[in-house]
């Protein structure tokens, strides 16, 4: 309250007015800052109480704020409440990138990151973004792997190196290629379109590659530039595009399913490493619970979000095996650009796995 009534008299000092929505934007952006940089990672209330703060960039309703959802209520009820996870969603502490970073050097205990923006912390996580590297044919093959196998206990080890350690391999989908105004259907049809992209290098080279104009836009302002024009499409998949209201501005999609993403749930190692044994017991068996709970469900509010388009009158154009075939010849030699950035062990278990 001191502090409040503190720093209302400083910014209206010097003759200068602000108008109450200033103010309180103010407030909130000292409130975060204070919440990420001032609170002793790991500390304990004085009950003993555990907290954490989980933070992610996702809508509210979508597959992946559920699923952390759920993994925050399964963790308070498996500890009768002495470890409480705290859900900022909606970029509340920062996109992806920044939350990572805050969890990276220890000022956050969690936060979730698309596979797209992971490749800023390692090139290895592009692996992922590959496009059509993974089909959805094979998705639980890829899971077990990631759960129980080669590949998971291959990115635990590149989390030591980096000072994260996954917890959950959340499903977010495969993105499908929406525009504002230009119809499309077939790879031609993409030609020259200004596209919206993460700032992930194989995002980038797949546009390239479709012959499109790729633009990189932090998630948070990719609404507006679609509104306005900045640029005319993007790929995303369909139930984070309803979720975000997207589909206020979009009015053509194809389900290109050009490439599949996750959202990776990371703890800061040191945090981690320095858990009591039954919190990192219980908060296993959690996300073991949550992630089950998530994937379930993902289908589903796809498929939702997509009859929504079309109820809404959203064009969507479902592509034919020879269509599809075409978008994949025209992509396939993004693989070849990041040969020598991504382990060859890697690409083999990845396709192995699908075998």
């Amino acid at each position: 309250m001191v502090f409040s009534m503190f720093f209302q008299q400083l910014i209206l000092s010097g003759g200068m007015v602000f108008t109450s929505k200033i103010i309180k934007q103010a407030f909130f952006l000292v409130l975060l800052l204070l919440l990420v940089a001032g609170c002793k990672l790991g500390a304990q209330n004085d009950d003993g109480i555990i907290k954490i703060r989980l933070a992610h960039p996702m809508a509210p309703g979508n597959n992946v704020t559920l699923g952390y959802e759920k993994f925050a209520e399964l963790v308070n009820e498996k500890s009768n409440g002495t470890i409480k996870v705290e859900v900022y969603g909606s970029s509340m502490l920062g996109s992806d990138r920044v939350a990572m970073e805050s969890v990276q050097r220890g000022s956050l205990e969690m936060a979730s990151s698309s596979s797209p923006n992971m490749a800023n912390f390692s090139p290895y996580f592009m692996i992922f973004d590959l496009p059509y590297i993974t089909d959805i044919k094979h998705q639980k093959k890829i899971y077990d792997a990631l759960d129980n196998g080669s590949l998971g206990e291959f990115f635990d080890r590149l989390g030591e190196e980096i000072n994260l350690r996954p917890i959950m391999f959340s499903e977010y989908g495969y993105r499908n290629f929406v525009t504002t105004g230009q119809p499309i259907s077939t790879a031609d049809t993409l030609k020259k379109l200004k596209v919206r992209v993460t700032a992930s290098p194989v995002e980038i080279e797949v546009a390239k590659a479709l012959s499109m104009s790729p633009t990189p836009i932090a998630w948070g302002e990719t609404y507006t530039a679609m509104q306005q024009g900045t640029v005319d499409g993007e790929g995303n998949t369909f139930s984070l595009l309803s979720d975000s209201k997207h589909d206020e501005v979009i009015r053509y999609a194809v389900d290109s399913r050009h490439n599949y993403s996750m959202h990776i749930l990371m703890v800061n190692k040191d945090y981690w490493h320095d858990l009591p044994d039954n919190a990192k017991k219980i908060i296993n068996e959690s996300a073991e619970e949550a992630l089950t709970y998530q994937r379930s469900i993902t289908a589903s509010l796809e498929r939702k979000a997509e009859q929504k388009f079309i109820d809404q009158g959203i064009k969507v154009h479902k592509l034919t095996p020879d269509e599809l075939a075409e978008y994949k010849a025209r992509t396939r030699p993004v693989w070849d650009l990041f040969a020598d950035r991504i382990p060859s062990e890697l690409f083999t278990m990845i396709q192995e796995i699908q075998q």
